[in-house]
């Protein structure tokens, strides 16, 4: 395939005006410059048509304007934009409805809505603190829960993250994820790497560090988004879950990017077997409108009124949206997700047995990670050949990202095509060729 000329003119003018008044901070990945999307399918101000596995990280879970979600959007627009959440509307308490129908948990679920995951995660923290009394935390190398001063503290999968705001929030200790591929701890006999690292937990945390009944909660990513894609072994959960329920400790699942039915179910951590007691939303959850929202068990929201609030809580738009994005996701979706990420799984490993710079490929539904390495023996990371294949891609109308150190990610909208798969696998693979020979 021919590689497109990009940026085209129109993109290279845009680019270079946003490098004169948008803030520096902003880690884009090449000049992509949109104009319109439908669907999986992207097209940029130069013309240029592009198949998305990105999603915009993960957040258009019904792809690019869905004409039901648009619809919603457009009504309620209509309506009113905005009333503040000093008031009340119908959209915030059908949406909160429909949480509680979804939430992983049997207890009735309390909702609180917010513009983001970071806020999500923020407002997590503080309910965590407030009903137990207790002010630490643990969290998990690798985990990314957002750039906010208290998430950002939880938030370990590049220093990046911290380097220049010290000191960060009091009261986090971080553990290790259980990275099968790449393990850091030792397994005791009879034991596998999730059980592994619950017991380094216990033993070196809560032994020698934080006293349990001084930590309100466990923060983690059911499925490490940032950090790799990185799926934890199917003991990991159930061990975890037995010893926050052993010392009084809150269970937190940051659902931000692998929830809202990326996995084939609402919520990752259904993949593994337990209920949390607060899960925090985001990204796909209102198919591109700002919106956050934390859900948590009835009986742990024992804060008083005006403990936690802001301005545009609820906002009718957003909630909007998210209605119709719960109920296109219902309609098929979640299965879509199932079959076509099971397709895209045997596809991509299939793709493994001729590339032998691929050293591992993981996922469940449609959130995919392909692990590129130097050696599959010595499994050295190949973080310059998974930045330049991300770049080839790009140049023949494929989008994607890079997670982790050395992992793409996939994540595409979820009613992605088998046959938009194949489209796009397929540049993938000529992609990855060429990086090779390159380098």
């Amino acid at each position: 395939m021919e590689p497109l000329k990009l940026p085209g003119p129109l993109a290279q003018g845009i680019v270079e005006r946003d490098h004169a008044v948008i803030s520096p901070s902003y880690p884009r990945g090449y000049p992509f410059v949109m104009d319109h999307g439908k669907g999986t399918q992207v097209w940029d101000v130069d013309g240029n048509r592009f198949l998305d596995f990105a999603a915009g990280i993960a957040v258009n879970s019904t792809g690019h304007s869905h004409p039901k979600v648009v619809k919603a959007i457009q009504e309620q627009a209509e309506k009113f934009i905005h009333i503040s959440s000093d008031f009340y509307h119908s959209r915030w308490v059908e949406l909160a409805e429909k949480l509680n129908e979804i939430a992983p948990f049997s207890e009735p679920a309390v909702s609180f809505m917010a513009n983001s995951g970071a806020e999500a995660v923020e407002s997590a923290i503080k309910l965590a603190r407030y009903h137990t009394g207790r002010s630490n935390f643990i969290g998990f190398l690798g985990g990314f829960h957002g750039r906010t001063m208290g998430a950002v503290t939880f938030t370990a999968s590049k220093n990046s993250y911290h380097k220049g705001f010290f000191p960060l929030m009091n009261g986090v200790v971080h553990a290790p994820f259980p990275y099968e591929y790449r393990p850091v701890l030792h397994t005791r006999a009879g034991e596998d790497y999730g059980q592994a690292v619950v017991r380094y937990i216990e033993e070196e945390i809560l032994g020698k560090i934080l006293p349990p009944e001084d930590v309100a909660g466990f923060l983690v990513e059911p499925i490490q988004g940032e950090g790799g894609y990185v799926i934890p072994p199917a003991s990991f959960f159930p061990a975890l879950r037995a010893l926050c329920d052993r010392y009084g400790i809150l269970l937190i699942a940051d659902e931000v990017q692998a929830g809202m039915g990326r996995t084939g179910k609402w919520w990752s951590i259904e993949n593994f077997g337990v209920e949390p007691d607060i899960i925090c939303a985001a990204k796909g959850i209102a198919s591109g409108m700002p919106l956050g929202a934390m859900i948590a068990r009835k009986s742990i929201v024992t804060w008083p009124k005006g403990s936690h609030g802001n301005t545009y809580g609820g906002n009718p738009i957003s909630c909007a949206a998210s209605l119709a994005t719960i109920e296109v996701i219902a309609d098929g979706l979640l299965e879509n997700a199932c079959t076509v990420g099971e397709y895209a799984l045997d596809a991509l490993n299939e793709i493994m047995t001729v590339h032998p710079s691929i050293g591992d490929v993981r996922g469940i539904g449609l959130m995919i990670g392909v692990e590129f390495v130097k050696d599959r023996e010595t499994k050295e990371p190949a973080a310059d050949l998974r930045d330049r294949v991300v770049d080839l891609a790009f140049e023949r109308g494929l989008l994607l990202l890079g997670c982790g150190k050395n992992v793409i990610r996939f994540s595409p909208p979820l009613n992605v095509s088998k046959a938009e798969v194949d489209e796009g696998f397929g540049i993938f693979e000529e992609a990855l060729a060429l990086a090779e020979r390159e380098l």
